[in-house]
Formats: structure tokens, sequence, C-alpha cells
């Protein structure tokens, strides 16, 4: 299936009143996944703030100084050793990250891919520190 199908799908979903979110494979639904990662994203974050491993912070604002989508979202941000990772988040998740708030994000955004993010983490069991 194409990501074209795949987006046509979705918009008839939601155009009779039903949830992307509520998609299923034959374990879980989109919701569940994205909850799954959340959760998976904060305990990691969390570590390695309290662990000093990674550096790590949050913030409602960008590098540039501008809210995240125009306000009720963050950003979350870690430097890896291959390099920068992030992800938004809801204003209701904010307390999930107890992590180190800043203004606005500290590094400005270098442009990393999902492809990226995932080469970065998987890169961390590739080393011996």
């Amino acid at each position: 299936m194409s990501i074209e199908e795949i987006n046509r799908a979705i918009a008839e979903l939601e155009a009779g009143g039903e949830s992307a979110g509520e998609i299923r494979d034959a374990y879980h639904s989109f919701r569940e996944l994205y909850d799954f990662r959340k959760a998976y994203n904060a305990a990691l974050f969390n570590e390695w703030e309290r662990l000093d491993k990674y550096e790590v912070h949050k913030s409602w604002r960008h590098d540039d100084g501008e809210l995240c989508f125009g306000g009720g979202w963050f950003i979350v941000v870690a430097i890896l050793p291959a390099g920068q990772i992030s992800n938004h988040y809801k204003a209701k998740d904010w307390d999930l990250f107890q992590i180190t708030e800043t203004y606005q994000a500290i590094y400005k955004y270098d442009e990393h891919t999902p492809q990226d993010v995932l080469n970065r983490l998987l890169d961390l069991n590739q080393r011996r520190e």
C-alpha cells in the first residue's frame, strides 16, 4: 500500500467521524503505538538526565524562539554521540519529561529525519561506553 493510499484511507475514516488513531494492525492501534513511543521516550530521556549521560532538555519554543506549532506543544531534545534527536508532544505530557527546561531549544534543528533518529538510536547499541 502506498503512502497516498494510506493517507486516502485515513482521510476517509476521519470524514466518517472515526479517528485515525484507532487504525489497528493485529495487535495495536496507532494511538497505542504513539503512547508507547511517548512513554519509552520519556523514560529514556529522564534516565539520561538522571545519570547525566547525554544532554537533554525540553522547551515550549524552538531554537528560533517561536512557540512549537504556535503553542500547546513542546519539544524534547537529546544530543547523542551520533547527533541530535527530538520529538514534539502536547502540553498535557509536559510533566512526563523530568528533564532540564529551557526558554527555547538550545540547538538549531539539524534537519534530522525519522530515519536519522532511528539510526542515531541504533548507533547507541553499537557503542561500549
